[in-house]
């Protein structure tokens, strides 16, 4: 680092705080004796400063292990003054005897390369860095601190790992980002803290009251998480969108709390804005709590319900009632569900793009004829292990969802080549099929599908038993298609 910008940010005593501790695993060395009065005698710009502008001392530690040049120079933090005394170099020599060594002094002074970068390349390049990176670059300098804290850069906060106390560091970033506006973050939009175990409803109130911008709120894997913290988020932030609470196992239904809904007046219609709802592995939400998430969030998109285990049909029929925008729909492994969910799914009608019914082990070709017949546009299918659907089903989907571009029927052992060239006949755009453990699929299926799906990209034939000739069939007449196979002698 440059002369000119190696000053380093000293923290005010009483009025920043630190969760370095809970972030980062670097651990600090407490200053000498002889370091302090180092750093009152030394009048050279490359000595220890104590500067009187807050430090961030957020995501970083307050101590961190003293930057390493071969000099032994380091930072460290004064108890004392509240203030964070930084030494950028050692104090150099009292002579220079060696040319080498007035060469590198004289280097030291030159400007880095990246300091010769406009502020809005710096900012461009900050923009890419995660919330924790983020902070630690703020501490380099005070032209880097500027720049680090630019509004820009703070539309999304991303925190991962099981070991950061994530509840202190939204309560600390969300202090400092209220700084020009006291007690509401206008710029936040974003917050993803997926993985983060340590995340409580503390976090999320944190959020939900400093927050009302957010538009997107991302807690996968966070189990400490209860509902009431998730309806306070609805609650307080009426923009929000995107809601990721995959794994939390705690999560039953998404709600307003009971104060919103008395506040709001008759025409909002007491309804969430949220549009994407992702739910995979909430394993205790039940069909009364999905009514509960129809009845508020109307305008939703994309629902995703996998090994939700104990929604049924009677959940899927509430959902309908309500829900009738959904372009995505997912409930795989949810064993209860059947034909009967399946006409209950078919009434989105054209509306239907995305439909995973993955190992739903009770759907049968009754089913599929439902979404077949009504849901016209659909895109993808996801039907693995429905070992109830047969070469019937199948012609049925071929011919009436014609614009089909992704469709997994592996571990359905009762689909034949006659289902594949139904398929290939009627299904021209197809790009991505599976058929892995197809019991009954042959190399002659696969030739006709090769033969007229040309824009393929992705063919699943593992543990099926076809030749290495169709194999070579299919890379001949599909150039970009990548073939997952099991065949050895095919390479």
């Amino acid at each position: 680092m440059g002369a000119n910008n190696g000053k380093q940010y000293g923290s005010e005593g009483k009025g920043s705080s630190s969760i370095s501790s809970d972030v980062s695993s670097s651990t600090d060395h407490t200053p000498t004796k002889a370091q302090k009065n180092a750093a009152t005698s030394e009048d050279s710009d490359l000595s220890m400063r104590t500067l009187s502008t807050p430090s961030p001392a957020l995501i970083c530690p307050q101590n961190l292990h003293g930057f390493q040049n071969g000099r032994g120079s380091s930072t460290s933090s004064s108890s004392i003054t509240g203030e964070t005394v930084a030494m950028v170099h050692s104090p150099p020599p009292t002579r220079l005897t060696h040319p080498l060594i007035r060469l590198a002094s004289k280097q030291q002074k030159e400007q880095a390369h990246i300091d010769r970068l406009p502020d809005h390349s710096m900012i461009q390049i900050f923009s890419f860095l995660p919330t924790n990176q983020l902070c630690r670059c703020a501490r380099v300098c005070r032209r880097w601190y500027n720049l680090a804290w630019d509004p820009r850069l703070w539309r999304t906060i991303r925190l991962t790992g099981e070991t950061i106390n994530v509840d202190r560091a939204l309560k600390v970033l969300t202090r400092r980002l209220c700084q020009d506006t006291p007690n509401v973050c206008l710029m936040l939009e974003t917050v993803t803290v997926s993985g983060c175990r340590r995340l409580t409803d503390r976090g999320l109130y944190t959020i939900a009251q400093c927050c009302p911008e957010l538009r997107r709120l991302e807690v996968s894997g966070c189990y400490n998480i209860s509902n009431e913290a998730v309806f306070d988020v609805v609650s307080l932030c009426p923009n929000l969108e995107h809601l990721d609470v995959s794994g939390c196992s705690k999560v039953t239904c998404i709600s307003l709390t009971r104060e919103a809904s008395i506040k709001l007046s008759p025409l909002h219609g007491k309804q969430i804005s949220i549009r994407y709802l992702d739910m995979t592995d909430c394993f205790v939400l039940e069909d009364e709590g999905l009514h509960t998430i129809a009845a508020h969030c109307t305008q939703l998109t994309h629902l995703y319900l996998r090994r939700c285990v104990r929604i049924t049909d009677e959940g899927l029929r509430y959902l309908m009632i309500y829900c009738s925008s959904i372009k995505e729909l997912s409930v795989s492994d949810c064993r209860f569900v059947s034909d009967f969910g399946l006409r209950e799914i078919a009434k989105l009608e054209s509306r239907l793009r995305y439909l995973s019914i993955a190992h739903c082990g009770r759907v049968t070709d009754v089913g599929i004829r439902y979404i077949a017949k009504y849901c016209s546009k659909l895109r993808y299918l996801n039907a693995r292990g429905c070992e109830g659907i047969t070469d019937h089903g199948v012609e049925y989907l071929a011919k009436n969802c014609t614009k089909l571009k992704s469709l997994d029927i592996g571990k359905c052992p009762l689909v034949s080549d006659t289902g594949l060239e139904c398929l290939a006949l009627n299904c021209f755009n197809l790009k991505r099929l599976s058929l892995k453990s197809c019991e009954s699929i042959t190399g002659q299926g696969l030739q006709i599908v090769a033969a007229n799906c040309f824009d393929l990209q992705m063919l699943n034939v593992q543990d099926c038993e076809v030749s290495v000739e169709a194999l070579r069939f299919v890379k001949r007449h599909c150039k970009r298609c990548i073939i997952e196979h099991t065949n050895p002698a095919f390479f």
